[in-house]
């Protein structure tokens, strides 16, 4: 069971303040949480890949073609501050 001193802890580094109740109520959320994953130590696993991801994924890419350019009007046309024909950000140092 998860102290309510572990969850002063944990509210603590969250910069949470709970009330006494609401400490009561997470130690038993939390500790009902850590049962549940204590359940899945007992599954036999020992026939189980390792896996980065549970489907079958991978990129799809596509080929890197130069294309055309857009004016550079059209791509400034929003732009909340602008210098001649340039992006203008503030200076990051």
């Amino acid at each position: 069971m998860i102290s309510l001193k572990e969850v002063e802890h944990v509210a603590l580094l969250g910069r949470l303040e709970l009330t006494e109740e609401e400490k009561k109520l997470y130690s038993k959320q939390l500790s009902d949480i850590l049962e549940h994953a204590r359940k899945l130590q007992d599954l036999d696993t020992a026939n189980v890949p390792p896996t980065s991801h549970v489907l079958p994924l991978q990129n799809v890419f596509r080929e890197d073609r130069p294309g055309e350019h857009m004016a550079t009007e059209k791509v400034l046309a929003n732009a909340p501050d602008r210098q001649d024909d340039y992006f203008k950000v503030p200076r990051i140092l």
